[in-house]
């Protein structure tokens, strides 16, 4: 792969991940700040700690910060019990965090009790899930909700940090893993009717029939859509828990995203209008441009699925729609700086497809959000509100996490599991900005 130096007038990946992870060190404004999402992956501590185990390795400070946010997190899980739900919320959250954080730590082992209990918790979560929609379909409802099925709270996101769990050696997430591709796949093999099997029903509730978008309809994006669920599988098949079934599920799952791909990006869903061929204007629902909706997300996991089928035309035009960005810049359709729907996101997913002028034009804009006077550093917006966030999602301590990623394109970046990006095919591989090189040893951490 072509090696580009990183380019000149941006940020200091190795400045802005500590000055970041600094302002994030006392849990006490991450929970006044988060409020009741204080324990989530997305917003709070499960996010924050992870970050600090992140940079554990450079200095003890983030060691004993990764501690306390666990610990804090715990504790306040055990006070307000959540609802049962994916890896970004509640127990879900901490179970992520703890399995994808404690191997960048130099004595993971002082975890080991808790991460085993983390993932005999997702393992369980995973075969309930796939369980509910088993029986869903065995009643003959139709479609698939997509709470059941995305990487927020269903088994995209479930199964993946289980697959991070599986490639660590933790024997306890197969019967998960397992669970969890076998629904999918069964999903994504099972239309009804010319709807694909991840149609979502309509709500039933009166408070979300009231939002004109929540008609039922087929997502596109990683977040919500197919391309979560194609994501999860590319990175089992590229790692030794593949199937000939799985195969064909990525192949039908990859040929509908091209089917219904428009010019360089996607609708974020497919109406039944849409189906009929008589919708008179597209979809709004989502966004065109970021990881959560749109060619970045989708672009990353068709070049996955490319890999995953040993297909470069497939390769090739999920890296086409990352690099199409690029021609684009300043004009995305994205908000705000972190990673759901903003510029963080198009970052990490170019630099996991290796689109280096991608990631060169989102890393000069996320350079052009950031301010000091802020209290982490940059911002997060969403439908024009403002908010100051700590967490991985939509807050700070995923740019740090990418930043510090950017410092170190040697290291495996075991965190971007949460985010559906590709897992690494064997131990020691690079992480996603090994097309990337910071070409002195200025732009690293001191070792």
């Amino acid at each position: 792969m072509t090696v580009s130096p990183i380019p000149t007038g941006v940020l200091h990946p190795v400045a802005t991940a500590v000055a970041i992870a600094d302002r994030l060190i006392d849990p006490v404004p991450i929970i006044t700040a988060t409020g009741p999402a204080a324990t989530s992956l997305s917003r709070g501590l499960a996010g924050t700690a992870l970050l600090h185990a992140r940079l554990s390795r450079h200095d003890r400070r983030y060691a004993a910060a990764a501690d306390a946010h666990w610990s804090r997190a715990t504790h306040m899980n055990i006070e307000t019990p959540p609802r049962t739900g994916g890896v970004f919320n509640g127990i879900g959250a901490l179970a992520a965090s703890l399995i994808l954080g404690t191997p960048y730590l130099a004595d993971p082992g002082r975890h080991q009790t808790s991460v085993d209990r983390s993932v005999r918790w997702l393992a369980a979560r995973a075969a309930a899930v796939a369980a509910w929609q088993r029986d869903r379909r065995t009643a003959g409802d139709a479609g698939t909700p997509w709470q059941t099925f995305d990487v927020i709270n269903g088994l995209a996101g479930i199964g993946r940090v289980l697959l991070a769990a599986a490639q660590e050696g933790h024997a306890d997430a197969e019967e998960g893993l397992h669970a969890a591709q076998e629904s999918l796949i069964a999903m994504i093999e099972t239309p009804d009717g010319s709807r694909p099997g991840w149609w979502r029903p309509a709500p039933q509730h009166p408070a979300a029939l009231a939002d004109p978008h929540n008609v039922d309809a087929a997502n596109t994006g990683l977040a919500h859509g197919i391309a979560g669920p194609l994501a999860f599988l590319a990175a089992c098949q590229l790692t030794g828990h593949g199937s000939v079934r799985q195969a064909e599920a990525i192949r039908v799952a990859s040929d509908w995203l091209l089917d219904w791909r428009d010019g360089d990006g996607w609708p974020p869903q497919i109406t039944a209008d849409d189906l009929a061929g008589t919708a008179t204007a597209p979809s709004t629902r989502g966004r065109r441009d970021a990881w959560c909706y749109g060619a970045p997300g989708i672009g990353v996991a068709l070049h996955a699925a490319g890999h995953a089928l040993a297909d470069p035309d497939l390769i090739g035009l999920g890296l086409a729609a990352i690099d199409a960005l690029a021609t684009r810049s300043g004009r995305w359709d994205t908000e705000g700086a972190t990673i759901c729907h903003g510029t963080a996101g198009v970052l990490l997913c170019a630099a996991a497809a290796g689109s280096i002028s991608t990631t060169n034009a989102a890393l000069a804009e996320l350079t052009a959000q950031h301010d000091p006077r802020l209290p982490f550093l940059f911002s997060h917006s969403d439908h024009g509100t403002v908010t100051d966030e700590p967490g991985l999602l939509v807050g700070a301590a995923g740019i740090a996490l990418l930043f510090a990623d950017m410092a170190e394109p040697e290291t495996p970046a075991t965190w971007t599991a949460a985010l559906l990006m590709p897992a690494a095919t064997r131990r020691g591989e690079r992480g996603p900005f090994h097309s990337l090189s910071s070409a002195t040893t200025e732009g690293r951490f001191p070792r």
